[in-house]
């Protein structure tokens, strides 16, 4: 990941970094229903599994020997010196959830899931809320970072992601990457990855109440890339209106302090239809959206479906009353993204460095949009321009 402009002028400290995590490589926790692999050298492939495992996966670098200070001097350099390209030097399966539907029996006219089912459930949540746990022990700020990849991922992809982004955030917090059975490749492979992004959606639910459930954790920060965002968008919908329904705040209960969605590869009017008419955003801190219309995957996948992409929006695509709603919202901001140097343009969030940037200072600092921190420049109400510039002399 190259390094964001906001550390050209504002160096990466080793003071910054929690003390224990200021070494070259890094242990991320997953949570996947990828089936197991059996190719040599990949532990988890495109295909499904019924069974959601989660463990730990260690990232370094292809430099073996790079020492931490030097991947400190690195992470403010714009021009680096050495190779800091990733290697997933370790997967540790340390878990996994019981095979899903669960067995279910009817009680007195209701539906529970099976005694032993429920309690194996359980202990694979106590457990997977223990590792948490024991990185939040050593870490400055409690809250957890959450990464939900996008189409033609494989497991390496999503960990090298969070891997970067985590390095950036000076290693603050939990960082927990949820990777689902994309990157089924061939001619078919965008249309089998989105069946696959259905097909996850209790899983991923099963993972967001284990975290709800967890009291130590004190806020919770979701990246959604591109067909990712289709998966949380749909998952924290369904679990909104559980949640409301039984008469709790989501926005108490959830402690979803950021929800962002870059490149989000949806359909806008399904997003009028099924978020904005729900209430979807006030059960959540802040909704931030990074758009381009220079994105040339979501322009394919827009021709593709005859629709506007969220991810592509322009204010001349939202109608009078739809920006009177982003308005009253108020918690909902839409940022423009300049164009970036990749041919596809898709995975700005973390290549581009001016992008990189703010959402970094949002997750860190929480700082509003058009803030000193974050001083992008207001198109209208909650529409924002961030420059290529952004944050390179500031």
């Amino acid at each position: 990941m190259p390094t964001p402009n906001v550390f050209l002028h504002k160096p990466y400290l080793e003071s910054e970094v929690p003390v224990a995590f200021r070494e070259t490589s890094m242990n991320l926790i997953y949570v996947t229903d990828r089936a197991i692999s059996q190719k040599v050298g990949q532990k988890y492939n495109a295909k499904r599994s019924s069974s959601m495992a989660y463990g730990v996966a260690k990232v370094n670098f292809e430099a073996p020997s790079l020492p931490w200070h030097e991947l400190v001097a690195q992470s403010n350099a714009p021009k680096r010196t050495v190779d800091l390209s990733y290697v997933l030097e370790q997967v540790e399966e340390l878990g996994r959830y019981p095979v899903s539907p669960y067995k279910f029996n009817q009680v007195q006219g209701r539906l529970a899931i099976d005694k032993s089912v429920k309690e194996k459930k359980q202990r694979h949540e106590n457990h997977l809320n223990h590792i948490v746990n024991e990185q939040l022990k050593v870490s400055t700020n409690k809250d957890v970072v959450l990464f939900v990849h996008g189409f033609n991922n494989t497991f390496e992809d999503s960990v090298f992601t969070l891997a970067g982004i985590w390095h950036f955030l000076q290693r603050q917090g939990v960082p927990i990457v949820y990777s689902w059975p994309a990157a089924a490749g061939g001619i078919t492979g965008y249309l089998a990855d989105k069946e696959s992004g259905q097909f996850t959606i209790f899983h991923l639910k099963e993972t967001l109440r284990a975290l709800f459930n967890n009291p130590k954790i004190e806020n919770i920060h979701i990246i959604a890339h591109s067909r990712g965002t289709d998966v949380v968008t749909t998952t924290l919908r369904e679990l909104v209106i559980e949640n409301r329904a039984a008469g709790g705040n989501p926005r108490q209960d959830f402690r979803i302090e950021n929800l962002i969605l870059a490149a989000p590869d949806l359909d806008f009017g399904i997003i009028k239809q099924r978020l904005m008419a729900e209430q979807f955003g006030p059960a959540f801190g802040k909704i931030t959206i990074y758009t381009s219309q220079e994105d040339s995957a979501l322009g394919l996948s827009q021709w593709l479906t005859n629709t506007i992409s969220f991810g592509r929006l322009n204010t001349q695509d939202i109608n009078l009353n739809e920006r009177e709603i982003f308005k009253s919202t108020g918690n909902v901001s839409l940022i423009k993204v300049p164009k970036s140097k990749g041919l596809i343009g898709h995975d700005y969030f973390h290549s581009n460095p001016a992008v990189s940037s703010d959402l970094i200072n949002l997750i860190l600092h929480n700082a509003q949009p058009g803030s000193e921190k974050r001083p992008l420049i207001n198109i209208e109400n909650n529409f924002w321009l961030l420059n290529k510039d952004y944050l390179m002399t500031h």
